[in-house]
């Protein structure tokens, strides 16, 4: 395409890789823009849930690496109800990206965790708003079942409606060590009890869990890529103060990524992983004040521009090496 400015006709680089654009793996950012027409921004709510691995019912603690004050968002405070909690991110939000749109994201530990009729009072209050387009329900694969799946697919009749199912491993030996409390295979019943009804499926992993080769981080690219999952969130171990995990690190640290050492196999992965996945998150974040390591001193979007001249670097891209 051809177009003009201030007098100089310039071509518009058509996009290079099937998701349509010239960025070499397949950016959730981009697919939102194109789908919703305009940025939309998650609203993080706090409901108050807890886990099955925390309350007793599985067990106690939570898993190893799990604090989550550590990504609680400014606009949060105690006793706020989820009304409350919208109406201050929406207006937080909307001054600091000029978002018009928003989608409530269920966040805090397990979100389908209670009976359906309380989960059907807290999802309708937070789509009570009117800038409010749908949910981001973040939860574990063994807290759903048929009913609470079949609400959500009417539900998805006339909102957006996204389950993020925490994967974490493909291995059972690594999420017993990490006290998840549930195995693979819960991951895979849920994510196909949930595909093809109109739900969007969204996962995440985590690379450089203690005890996973290199070989079976890439790995766990293909198999999740043989599942039915629409997003994927891709983080790197970082050791978050007051868990156990870093309990465990400072009694007998075991390595972390270095940054060029994550960039390699981050990019790695990629190339293994079905191309129509949409990207959500490329690395694990926190507050430094909770941070314990790795310490890069980067900010995420420095870190993803860098994956991205990796990709162009190496001349590859998602799915280049996908079977």
């Amino acid at each position: 395409m051809i177009t003009a400015a201030k007098g100089i006709a310039r071509i518009k680089p058509k996009p290079a890789f099937p998701w349509g654009t010239t960025r070499p793996y397949n950016a959730f950012l981009d697919y939102s823009k194109a789908r919703f027409g305009e940025r939309v921004q998650k609203v993080s709510v706090d409901a108050g849930f807890t886990c099955p691995n925390r309350d007793g019912s599985k067990g106690y603690a939570g898993c190893t690496y799990c604090n989550n004050t550590s990504f609680v968002p400014p606009y949060v405070h105690p006793g706020m109800s989820i009304s409350d909690q919208v109406y201050a991110g929406v207006e937080y939000l909307s001054r600091r990206y000029k978002a018009n749109k928003f989608i409530a994201y269920f966040q805090a530990y397990c979100n389908t965790y209670a009976p359906l009729e309380q989960l059907k009072r807290m999802y309708e209050e937070a789509l009570s708003h009117p800038q409010v387009i749908g949910l981001s329900i973040g939860t574990r694969p063994d807290c759903v079942d048929e009913e609470k799946i079949a609400y959500l697919e009417e539900l998805a009749k006339r909102y957006y409606i996204c389950i993020e199912y925490g994967a974490e491993s493909i291995y059972d030996k690594t999420l017993e060590r990490l006290n998840r409390q549930h195995t693979f295979k819960e991951w895979v019943d849920a994510v196909h009890l949930t595909a093809g009804r109109g739900i969007f499926i969204s996962s995440h992993v985590i690379l450089g869990l203690p005890g996973e080769s290199k070989k079976q981080m890439l790995r766990t690219a293909q198999v999740i890529s043989g599942h039915p999952i629409d997003y994927l969130k891709i983080h790197h171990l970082h050791v978050v103060k007051k868990t156990t995990l870093a309990s465990q690190y400072q009694r007998n640290s075991f390595p972390l990524f270095d940054y060029r050492e994550y960039l390699d196999v981050v990019v790695e992965f990629l190339q293994r992983l079905r191309p129509d996945i949409k990207i959500q998150r490329l690395v694990g974040e926190t507050h430094p004040r909770h941070l314990i390591g790795p310490l890069w001193g980067l900010r995420v979007s420095t870190i993803m521009r860098h994956v991205e001249e990796e990709l162009a670097n190496r001349n590859t891209w998602q799915g280049k090496l996908h079977q």
